[in-house]
């Protein structure tokens, strides 16, 4: 379900409704990050660098990553 909740503008003179975040962000924020992975890890396997906001996104520092070396 779904919540509304009620924000006043500055001068007070308006109302806006502003949702709050439920299931469609929480799901869209699983496919942002299920998508990272699969970048970044398409990335590494190819033997490139991942992009820095695909690295971010998973949490990765990217300087650090950017230190890890072949086996």
């Amino acid at each position: 379900m779904l919540r509304c909740k009620k924000k006043v503008a500055r001068g007070g003179a308006r109302k806006v409704f502003v949702m709050d975040r439920g299931l469609f962000f929480v799901i869209g924020d699983f496919l942002t990050t299920f998508g990272s992975a699969a970048a970044a890890s398409r990335a590494v396997e190819a033997g490139r660098k991942p992009r820095r906001g695909d690295l971010k996104k998973l949490g990765i520092d990217p300087t650090a990553f950017d230190r890890i070396g072949r086996f």
